[in-house]
């Protein structure tokens, strides 16, 4: 109302221009490159104005699970598979064989993404099958290579300049092709050998458009199951790590972060160096390392190389379970101590080198820890294992698995129920981490656990090193592993969060010690330490003088300067109750261990003023044990437990009594060590008059 003719003819041409603004604002989409930086709603910019190019990805995977669907059901109908026949369970296995070939082509006609899963599942062979594990293993590192061709090209296009002016020689064929990928083996013009990593070509767009079909699937899965978490948080971690693993210049930078932070812990870790001056996003240029593949040494232990010895056979099974061993320190380190986690250590990943060592060659994946994530792992393995559910929901809560509001009386309850029959051995964890993750599921639905993003990487790579170690071991839990490291590092670190889960651990409610806690763990550092000695003299053969360094059981700790955190637990624990228990019967074992400390102690004492005063000699196959810092804290120990027992004569009565009874023993027992050194320096026979008498 009032407006003329002309008023309406401006408003009309005007909403037209508002149009037509708007289908230019859809052309400009359009002209949008894909970011190469991982932003989800970049992404979701991108492809929403290109449904069409999601639409044929979901049918082409649609097609191709269904094709693969429809030929297993045809074979499984064609061929006789009942257990009556003799040749049934052949037949079962070579089916099975069949399947995994017919499944392993599908998902490398699929891309990368869908490789990248697929290599995952290779190193579980106790879920999906032996015959499985092993076709899957090809794509690791043997995938069908992109020519060669292209390749170089790549190569001096990246690097500006001909390939004749940076390498003398470089293999005509690569020496192993991935899912991203693959390798050439090259010579510097200054004469060093170098693996050269080359893209494939053309894959950033598969991986983004993977990517967001995830995230988009995985939001749909929320919204049907009605969870609460953000589910779309595990797609962005799988974008953030492909992305990083196609620029190799993050890569370079993972791999010396990883080298600075891991081997001056472990000396039989070793990190190619990469040279930089040849490493760009397309292209990384890094030290050769020679050594054997664990595929490779699994199938000379297995026999299924034809030219394998028996001799060799064993050497290699040997080689294997040295390399697991190392394997699990090595990631136990990573997780537990550093806070560098290789998240994709999967046997294409690794190689065992002449010497025992463990080098890791892909540094695209890499989970960096918050230290509070570490600590809040450290105490909930402890807890887990003790069954401490009251601190292992606070744990759950430290590591942002448990949302704020939860009723963790409730939750509580719940996992009491669900992981009470986990049995443990000797103090150590018979379960494995597959189990634990089972029974965790139904809890994680029910209480809607949140999962962080540092979170998923940890689940991935523990489940890549159980299901490494179970194609070797098939007993291998990494409970069981896991467990003893934790209580080394509860008893060596004195940080305050260490005590704080050192003191849940020992002490209840009324600061009384669990003496069944103790005496576990003394047998535990005992057998970890034999394992680390074991692998430190691998790795060093020369320094085997040097082992004495690893050995901080329970009882040196104590008296060591590493020992603080246990010293201050027993000034907190209630003296009277942990008098009684000193001398109980219970108790045995904790004194003989601290009388052969003692013992040691006083030996090397003695040994010193013999030597000092006397010039006596002493042959050193009288020494048992690494020597002992100071007495010193022991003395302050006494002192104050003696001050606090006054008020009760008769308990300070007995206590002072198995001490002498304890200090009489292990003075007894140096005197032995005194006498059977100096006689084997003076009434040992000499070599001559040895001989003269054989």
């Amino acid at each position: 109302t009032g407006l003329s003719g002309w008023d309406l003819v401006a408003a009309d041409i005007a909403t037209i221009r508002q149009y037509f603004d708007n289908v230019k604002m859809q052309l400009a989409i359009w002209k949008l490159p894909l970011q190469e930086a991982y932003d989800p709603e970049d992404l979701a910019v991108y492809f929403n104005a290109r449904p069409h190019l999601l639409l044929f990805r979901a049918l082409e995977v649609s097609a191709a699970f269904s094709y693969l669907f429809v030929w297993y059901m045809f074979e499984k109908s064609i061929t006789p598979l009942t257990k009556r026949e003799p040749s049934s369970e052949e037949e079962n296995k070579k089916m099975m064989m069949k399947t995994a070939e017919m499944f392993k082509q599908t998902v490398l006609r699929l891309g990368p993404t869908f490789t990248k899963v697929a290599q995952s599942l290779s190193t579980r062979s106790d879920l999906i099958g032996p015959e499985t594990a092993q076709v899957l293993g090809d794509l690791q590192d043997r995938l069908p290579p992109f020519p060669n061709e292209m390749a170089l090209l790549l190569i001096e296009q990246e690097l500006g300049r001909p390939i004749s002016e940076v390498f003398s020689y470089i293999s005509e064929e690569p020496v192993a092709a991935a899912s991203l990928g693959q390798v050439y083996r090259g010579r510097t013009r200054d004469g060093q050998d170098v693996a050269v990593k080359v893209q494939r070509p053309n894959i950033f767009y598969s991986v983004a458009r993977d990517v967001y079909i995830l995230r988009l699937g995985l939001g749909l899965v929320r919204k049907v199951a009605g969870i609460n978490s953000d589910l779309s948080v595990f797609a962005d971690e799988v974008g953030k790590g492909l992305y990083g693993e196609l620029d190799y210049r993050l890569e370079a930078q993972n791999a010396s972060a990883f080298a600075v932070a891991l081997t001056p812990k472990l000396p039989f870790v070793v990190v190619p160096r990469v040279l930089r001056h040849l490493t760009t996003k397309k292209v990384m240029t890094m030290e050769w390392i020679s050594g054997t593949r664990p595929v490779d040494l699994r199938r000379v232990a297995k026999g299924q190389d034809t030219g394998a010895t028996l001799e060799l056979r064993r050497e290699a099974t040997d080689r294997l379970l040295e390399m697991v061993n190392k394997g699990v320190q090595s990631s136990l380190t990573q997780l537990l101590d550093v806070g560098i986690l290789h998240a994709d250590p999967h046997p294409g990943n690794i190689i065992y080198t002449s010497d025992n060592s463990i080098a890791y060659l892909d540094f695209g994946l890499i989970c960096r820890m918050e230290k509070k994530h570490q600590y809040a792992m450290i105490a909930a393995t402890a807890h887990l294992v003790n069954g401490d559910w009251s601190f292992l929901v606070d744990d759950l809560a430290e590591m942002d698995v448990v949302k704020p509001g939860t009723n963790r009386f409730r939750l509580r309850l719940a996992l009491e129920d669900s992981l009470n029959g986990f049995v443990v051995k000797n103090g150590l964890p018979d379960f494995k981490f597959s189990q634990i993750i089972a029974k965790l599921f139904g809890v994680a639905l029910k209480f809607r656990f949140r999962l962080p993003a540092y979170y998923t990487l940890i689940l991935r790579s523990i489940a890549s090193l159980e299901g490494m170690a179970l194609a070797v071991d098939p007993n291998f839990k990494v409970f069981t592993r896991t467990y003893p490291f934790v209580v080394n590092r509860l008893l060596s670190d004195n940080s305050a969060p260490m005590r704080r889960i050192l003191r849940t651990l020992l002490l209840t409610n009324k600061k009384e010690f669990r003496w069944n806690r103790v005496a576990s763990l003394i047998s535990i550092t005992s057998t970890e330490i034999q394992l680390l000695v074991h692998l430190f003299i691998l790795s060093r053969p020369a320094a085997s003088n040097a082992t004495t360094s690893l050995e901080p059981t329970l009882c040196k700790l104590l008296l060591s300067s590493n020992g603080a955190s246990l010293r201050r637990i027993i000034l907190e624990a209630d003296t009277k109750s942990l008098a009684r228990a000193f001398v109980s019967k219970e108790a045995a074992p904790v004194r003989l261990k601290v009388a052969k400390l003692l013992a040691d102690a006083f030996y090397l004492h003695g040994k010193k003023l013999l030597q000092e005063h006397a010039s006596v000699e002493i042959d050193e196959r009288s020494k048992l044990s690494s020597p002992i810092a100071s007495t010193r804290q022991l003395q302050f120990l006494l002192r104050a437990l003696v001050a606090r027992l006054q008020k009760t004569p008769l308990l300070l009565l007995r206590a002072g009594w198995t001490t002498a009874t304890v200090m009489g023993w292990a003075l007894a027992a140096a005197f032995h060590r005194l006498a059977v050194g100096m006689s084997y320096t003076y009434l040992e026979p000499a070599p001559s008059t040895r001989a003269a008498t054989a």
